[in-house]
């Protein structure tokens, strides 16, 4: 018997990775040809982004109601939007991941590829079944799945348990940071805000943690302020400080088949590899003096 189940448990765990596999190189491949797709065919027009027959089309968003008590958000300030305008739910609950994936899709110009991966992931880490099962989106905010440390728009979980609340505090460093025409955001500002929100969540956060996956993710994040929302400090107030999409808009990316992991990844990365205090011994040395007092106590 115990034979068995023992076959029984390394078949099912090959069936598994072969199947996790063959997806995640479809996607790869599916994206590739996206991302081409977008390069030789003409961007949606201006005003146009948002398809006709889905919510926000022409800049005419569904009514925004602020959560109320029992209402289910999460650390991403963009799905929160969502629900707030009635998107997804408006409680924020007992949505579907595929549910998810095509609001992201509809409502931000992601291409399919992205709309799939991100709630892929998410049904991974929660464990749950991508095609049959839910999430409410708090749910999200289990550590280290949509939601870590060094967030620049969310206190770490340590400090702040309900990641659900703006801290309006973050938010407006963010809005304070852009160095781009106008005061808006770009690239460069991502990065130096990204280094310095690691160093303090390092030096505050005993538990802190951030893998390269989260770093990565992080980079991901914060990129979209600048491809799908332009960097505009005017808009992004709305979006950050109140969950709320601002009448009149509509993604700044237009390529036709929305945004591909690929063509992402091309500011992703830089954003990332730019940190200088991962590479100058900031991020090193923070909470170091937590551990020497420790050390110190010791020897006393």
């Amino acid at each position: 018997m115990a034979v068995l189940t023992i076959i029984k448990r390394l078949s099912k765990g090959l069936v598994s990775t072969l199947f996790d596999v063959v997806i995640h190189l479809g996607l790869f491949l599916w994206d590739i040809l996206l991302t081409l797709y977008n390069h030789v065919s003409p961007k949606r027009r201006v005003g146009h982004v948002v398809q006709q027959g889905h919510a926000g089309f022409g800049g005419q968003w569904p009514e925004y109601i602020p959560p109320t008590k029992g209402d289910s958000r999460c650390s991403c300030p963009a799905l929160n939007a969502l629900a707030n305008h009635g998107i997804l739910p408006r409680d924020g609950r007992n949505i579907t991941f595929p549910e998810l994936g095509k609001a992201i899709r509809d409502v931000y110009n992601f291409a399919p590829t992205f709309g799939f991966f991100g709630p892929k992931h998410a049904a991974d880490f929660l464990a749950r079944d991508y095609w049959t099962d839910s999430l409410d989106l708090s749910d999200l905010d289990a550590h280290n799945c949509i939601e870590h440390d060094a967030s620049v728009t969310r206190m770490d979980s340590y400090h702040e348990p309900d990641q659900g609340k703006i801290p309006q505090e973050l938010i407006e460093e963010v809005l304070s940071s852009g160095t781009g025409p106008g005061g808006n955001l770009v690239p460069a500002d991502l990065s130096r805000l990204m280094g310095k929100r690691r160093v303090e969540a390092k030096k505050a956060n005993p538990k802190y943690s951030l893998s390269l996956f989260h770093k990565l993710f992080g980079s991901w994040n914060c990129s979209t302020l600048v491809r799908i929302f332009g960097g505009s400090v005017q808009d992004l107030r709305v979006i950050l400080s109140e969950e709320r999409l601002p009448e009149g808009w509509e993604p700044r990316f237009r390529r036709r088949m929305g945004l591909t992991i690929l063509e992402f990844n091309f500011t992703v990365l830089p954003v990332e590899f730019s940190v200088k205090e991962e590479v100058d011994g900031s991020i090193d040395a923070a909470g170091r003096e937590r551990y020497q007092r420790v050390e110190d106590g010791k020897e006393e």
